[in-house]
């Protein structure tokens, strides 16, 4: 679980929260609403950009709150009037803590409430069913058995930013951009387009491809088709963009259209490379992302004299650039490209940098399948079907023309939650009005207690085999609801979920390797990494690995311990990765914690 969620590595977008009130950053939800129909341009849906942003405090604070996350730390991004984007001060990705947190809490839920809540994993679902325009559930491919499922359907499959198949969603609305590397996990193929628009949902804005300006070219393998994100938060916090003669060419904190058109136009000039440049400032505060990418080989520290030396000009040359720039920070100078916000400056060449090379690449897909501001899905005729609601990338028409950098997380937590009401809110309805489903049905009798004392509160039981569920604090008009299945996790026969591997049963083998043994092992088809005294082969394994293949690729033979302890909790491997966990590192304790 996680898709493309767990690489972002920027923050989430919130407006007039509690943090920011804390912080004295002087906001406002209008403002954000205006700098997100900006960025959308001709493609604005007011509708879809009021309940994005208007709902973006709360989805931050339920994060806060819920879920326990640190999002205390705030930045400014392209494209935004104001510091905006939350993360946290601990050494994870914000995408990756706030997808875990949500995963570790449902997988929670499918253990201790197995009658609600299911997860399926290596599962395909193919089909969506309906019965006129009312969604009656899904066909889904399992051990491979097909297998269907009744009730209201939420999907959440993603974008196709990786649509390179034969019948490729990229190709056909932007050929123009299929050969360029993408960020996205392979997974990313429009599947969930493609069963939506077979049944009649609308498309949008299909063509509205985003191409990010900052995708880290690997030295060692500079032609990949997949390529690590820099994160928007490097260029929020001072990173400069240099060209070949060590030259700024662009407002670094523009739409990320605008500077991978610039970035282009600089190819077209023969002034490429275009390299990220951070000084000391701006890497201390984004330390883990300095580290993250050195660790992957993908960027370097370097003094101000080696990085004039590796672009090609003098020392006196990159050192003009850097005064030219301070003094526009300082307002002495306007600035030719327009920037506005300056952080972590002045630029001296005596201080030391992190450095990279940069190309645009392939990131998110803003068009999708047409929805409402409840996620509904729209027919062919501008319509919403019952049952059926979408949310994430794949809900098109939410961002326009162009994303802003922080809402693609803010998109999956305020829809997520949208949808997850409204697919409630229409079971229980279907319950209230007579018409149960079969999903609903499941559940046997419902029975509603209303205290006519207090408006508003609503106690509900159901009658599951004397198993009964309480929402006292309920609004009127919902309630706890059954769940089908979630087809997105592991099970041994149809409909039957594997239950996580109880920690405690973890047992590492007893048979050692050197790191030298470990070294030889250092190619795709024989890959093994060692972390924190376990070795693991993971050959066969990187198609599992929710990341993708290509974040394995650069711990090939090496101890990675470092690195995950970045990105990952010590559990994860005995949770979801025992059965590559081959033996252990000789002379090393094993310092998993769990």
């Amino acid at each position: 679980m996680g898709g493309n969620s767990t690489k972002a590595t920027s923050g989430i977008n919130g407006a007039l929260t509690r943090t920011q009130v804390e912080h004295k950053l002087g906001d406002s939800v209008k403002q954000f609403y205006d700098d997100t129909i900006k960025s959308a341009r001709d493609k604005a849906r007011p509708d879809l950009i009021k309940v994005l942003t208007y709902k973006s405090a709360a989805a931050v604070e339920w994060l806060q709150d819920v879920f326990n996350l640190d999002l205390t730390l705030v930045s400014r991004l392209g494209g935004h009037s104001h510091p905006r984007t939350h993360r946290g001060h601990d050494a994870k990705f914000p995408g990756m803590a706030i997808t875990y947190a949500l995963m570790q809490r449902f997988e929670e839920l499918a253990e201790s409430e197995p009658e609600r809540v299911q997860l399926i994993k290596k599962a395909k679902v193919t089909g969506i069913n309906k019965d006129g325009n009312t969604v009656t559930g899904v066909t889904y491919k399992f051990n491979n058995e097909d297998i269907t499922v009744e009730g209201p359907v939420v999907l959440a499959t993603g974008g196709y930013a990786a649509d390179f198949t034969e019948d490729s969603l990229l190709k056909k609305w932007r050929p123009d951009v299929y050969d360029l590397a993408s960020t996205n996990g392979q997974h990313a193929t429009g599947d969930g387009h493609k069963m939506l628009m077979k049944i009649g949902a609308n498309d949008i804005d299909m063509d509205k491809v985003q191409v990010h300006p900052t995708g880290l070219i690997d030295p060692k393998d500079p032609g990949s088709k997949w390529k690590f994100l820099a994160a928007e938060a490097l260029r929020g916090e001072g990173g400069l963009l240099l060209n070949k003669k060590g030259d700024r060419f662009v407002d670094e904190l523009q739409h990320r259209d605008w500077v991978s058109e610039k970035m282009f136009d600089e190819k077209k000039k023969s002034l490429w490379p275009i390299r990220l440049v951070l000084n000391s400032k701006a890497s201390n505060v984004l330390d883990f992302h300095t580290r993250h990418y050195s660790g992957r080989g993908l960027m370097k520290k370097m003094t101000g004299k080696e990085l004039a030396k590796e672009i090609g000009c003098s020392p006196d040359h990159l050192s003009q650039t850097f005064d030219k720039y301070n003094n526009i920070a300082e307002g002495k100078e306007k600035c030719p490209y327009g920037k506005k916000f300056f952080h972590n400056f002045p630029f001296n060449i005596d201080d030391t940098f992190h450095v990279a090379l940069m190309e645009p690449v392939l990131h998110f897909t803003m068009g999708g399948i047409e929805i409402n501001d409840k996620a509904q899905v729209l027919n062919n005729q501008g319509k919403p079907f019952d049952g059926l609601f979408v949310c994430g990338e794949l809900a098109g028409g939410v961002h326009g023309a162009n994303r802003l950098g922080g809402s693609s997380l803010l998109g999956c937590v305020v829809y997520g939650r949208v949808a997850g009401d409204s697919a409630s809110q229409y079971l229980f309805q279907k319950v209230l009005t007579g018409g149960v489903s079969s999903a609903a049905s499941r559940l046997g009798q419902i029975s509603l207690h209303i205290d006519p004392s207090q408006p508003g509160k609503v106690s509900v039981e159901w009658g599951n085999g004397g198993q009964g569920a309480s929402s006292s604090d309920a609004p009127a008009g919902q309630a706890q609801s059954s769940a089908a299945p979630v087809l997105n996790g592991s099970g041994t026969e149809p409909g039957q979920v594997e239950k996580p591997l109880d920690l405690k049963d973890f047992k590492v083998p007893e048979k050692e390797y050197t790191l030298e043994e470990v070294a030889k092992h250092n190619k795709k088809d024989d890959l093994w990494v060692a972390v924190k005294g376990v070795v693991m082969d993971l050959t066969h394994w990187t198609d599992e690995h929710p990341g993708g293949p290509q974040a394995l690729f650069s711990h090939m033979g090496r101890d990675a311990s470092e690195e995950f302890a970045m990105l990952h909790d010590d559990e994860v491997i005995p949770k979801y990765a025992a059965s590559i966990v081959i033996g252990r590192v000789k002379g090393q304790e094993i310092s998993l914690e769990y």
